[in-house]
């Protein structure tokens, strides 16, 4: 296989990674055909991954143009994944010019093309570091030049806690996040769930399998579980909902079936 000028050398391109099959998903063109033959497995079980995949965008840009509409001006994206149309910065950054934005990834793909697209924009930058050692993150010169953990920070962390398994502690992980941040900062979460999938479980646990088999689990949480990220936030209006349901700018009902799978919320510290 060719290695194309865009893929670092550190990187093994006849593994699948989950990065490059989310891109996949959406439509971009950072990945190889070991991902796209693992997303095409998935959606042999689960034939609404790319909608589900959308609609958890379309949640994170509206739920970015409410926290920089409500004058948070920091944010901090952990999991952030390979930049495609309409990333963090670019939102937040069109609602307040100035805010200030840290990506944060373990994936070496990610990371090359985030700092590929930062190149120029001194308001972001970009962290390699792992949602499992926090403190790597929050000592990273790289976040220190740009976030003032003294002031409120947007949190992000979209679709990537669902493959982080119990055993690694996620909730601890979370909490030990929050404690870092002033008061009138914000967590904007989605999560991975059984719960709203338009399928028999037992179908959709054949896609969670080929993460399984990528050794990239996905562990899908319930409602209940998910909520428990939130502890120590307030919740924001309309709460811990499917990702259209989230205060939406078109009808929930118009959306695909399988956008509502999962759950989306955005929490505020006191």
């Amino acid at each position: 296989m060719e290695r194309p000028a865009w893929a670092p050398r550190s990187i093994d391109i006849s593994v699948p990674s989950v990065s490059r099959i989310y891109d996949y998903y959406l439509g971009g063109s950072y990945n190889f055909e070991v991902d796209r033959e693992a997303a095409r497995k998935a959606m042999e079980f689960m034939p609404g991954l790319p909608k589900i995949m959308q609609a958890n965008r379309a949640f994170m840009r509206r739920a970015v143009r409410f926290a920089a509409q409500e004058g948070l001006t920091q944010f901090l994206d952990i999991g952030s994944g390979i930049p495609t149309f309409g990333n963090v910065h670019e939102v937040a950054q069109a609602a307040a010019p100035g805010t200030r934005v840290v990506y944060v990834d373990h994936d070496p793909v990610a990371v090359a093309h985030s700092q590929a697209v930062l190149a120029g924009n001194e308001d972001t930058d970009v962290v390699a570091a792992d949602l499992r050692k926090p403190q790597e993150i929050l000592a990273s010169p790289r976040l220190e030049r740009l976030i003032d953990l003294n002031r409120p920070v947007a949190l992000l962390l979209v679709a990537i806690l669902h493959f982080v398994e119990d055993v690694d502690d996620p909730y601890g992980a979370v909490a030990e996040l929050r404690e870092a941040l002033a008061p009138g900062s914000m967590l904007i979460l989605t999560h991975a769930s059984y719960e709203g999938i338009p399928l028999p479980v037992e179908r959709a646990e054949g896609a969670v399998d080929v993460y399984r088999d990528i050794r990239n689990p996905l562990i899908m949480r319930s409602r209940e579980e998910i909520a428990r990220f939130f502890e120590g936030y307030e919740m924001v209006e309309p709460g811990l909902v499917p990702m259209p349901h989230w205060r939406p700018e078109s009808a929930p009902e118009d959306e695909d079936p399988f956008a509502f799978s999962g759950f989306a919320g955005v929490g505020r510290t006191a």
